[in-house]
């Protein structure tokens, strides 16, 4: 039997167990992290306040990226921008460009607008509670409560996925879905307390992140595993359920490489929501489930960019994002440079001064070979 998991007559008796194992486990959790914790950029050393702009920074550049990932953008943003209002004060082109490479723009954008709206605050501080937090451009539930925890020491605990996955396995929740997510989310809220809740939050998801991983965990090492259902069971990685994942579909799109026969391309900027909002692409037809027929694509590019002398690049680009696979045919054309209501032109040879998405990129060189993607200074 579970430690702790003991059924008593008396509901005060309980109460007295879930509360003694509640305590053992939080003790024995921050003993572990005092010994084991990370040196990450963005966590205060121990027995010091932390930045809340430092970890909102982390948190949203963490949402699906590694610490491995995040680690160089993190230190290439806080010496760029080492303040909120710094932020706040820059271009939302330049955040777009900084960010590429970590993926999800809409983060980049909402990380921008966040900035503003707190550096217009009294003193520019960001609130300070979980629902003060949410409602911050691009703060969602965890975030804010990973902020709450570990900038101001309130007593939340958020979940992420390594989180979910340590509580599924430590209470044996085997249900997937919104009864799983229910369940993880109740033994998280349990766990909140005001001694040292940043630490404790960040003990949480140290665990999950080296310990309780998703695959081959290391049992063995981890200070919960005398009470784990799923250390008992012998089974770690039958817990969390594993989620449904829908059939992957194909989109396509029909896009324009033009050049002014001088060095220059036509861009245009994709609109603010949306997949890739805000950043700078060559123009393309809208992306649908079925291919584009020779002549809906003629007709997409007379109306989108003119009649042209348009000849097509042999191959089709492809590019993989998180929930479909989109396949992009190319034409060329060479027209002579004039202003364009809609778009602009850009040397070929400064496109790294542009926030462009990597299927862009991909694009480009696909229609006219290798070029410089760096700014060239």
């Amino acid at each position: 039997m579970v430690e702790g998991t003991l059924a008593c007559d008396n509901p005060n008796d309980e109460d007295t167990v879930r509360s003694t194992r509640r305590n053992a486990l939080r003790r024995r959790l921050l003993t572990w992290y005092d010994a084991a914790r990370r040196d990450l950029p963005w966590r205060a050393p121990p027995g010091t306040t932390a930045d809340p702009y430092r970890v909102w920074i982390s948190e949203i550049m963490l949402q699906q990226t590694t610490v491995a990932t995040a680690t160089p953008y993190f230190h290439a943003f806080v010496a760029r921008w080492p303040t909120v209002q710094a932020l706040a004060a820059a271009d939302v082109d330049e955040v777009l460009h900084a960010w590429q490479g970590l993926g999800y723009y809409a983060r980049a954008r909402n990380l921008h607008a966040c900035a503003r709206e707190v550096a217009a605050r009294p003193s520019a501080r960001f609130p300070d509670t979980v629902d003060t937090l949410r409602q911050l451009p691009g703060v969602g539930e965890y975030t804010a409560k990973a902020i709450a925890a570990i900038a101001f020491g309130r007593a939340a605990t958020p979940v992420d996925g390594n989180v979910a996955r340590v509580l599924s396995r430590l209470h044996g929740i085997a249900e997937g879905g919104s009864v799983g997510r229910r369940g993880v989310a109740a033994a998280a809220d349990a766990l909140a307390d005001d001694d040292r809740p940043g630490d404790f939050a960040q003990a949480l998801i140290e665990l999950g992140a080296t310990v309780c991983r998703p695959r081959s965990p290391f049992c063995g090492s981890c200070p919960w595993s005398r009470d784990c259902v799923a250390a008992a069971e012998g089974r770690p990685e039958r817990y969390p359920a594993p989620s449904r994942r829908p059939a992957r579909s194909t989109r396509h799109t029909v896009a324009w490489v033009v050049d002014d026969g001088r060095g220059a391309l036509l861009l245009r900027r994709r609109p603010a929501k949306g997949l890739l909002g805000g950043m700078m692409e060559v123009p393309s037809t809208e992306w649908r489930p079925s291919e584009w027929p020779h002549a809906e694509a003629v007709a997409a590019a007379e109306t989108i960019v003119g009649r042209l002398s348009w000849r097509p690049v042999a191959g089709d680009v492809r590019h993989t994002f998180t929930h479909f696979d989109l396949a992009a045919r190319l034409w060329r054309a060479t027209m002579r440079q004039s202003p364009v209501p809609w778009g602009m032109w850009h040397p070929a040879d400064r496109l790294g001064d542009l926030a462009l998405p990597t299927v862009t990129k991909k694009m480009i060189r696909h229609a006219i070979g290798a070029i410089p993607l760096t700014t060239t200074g």
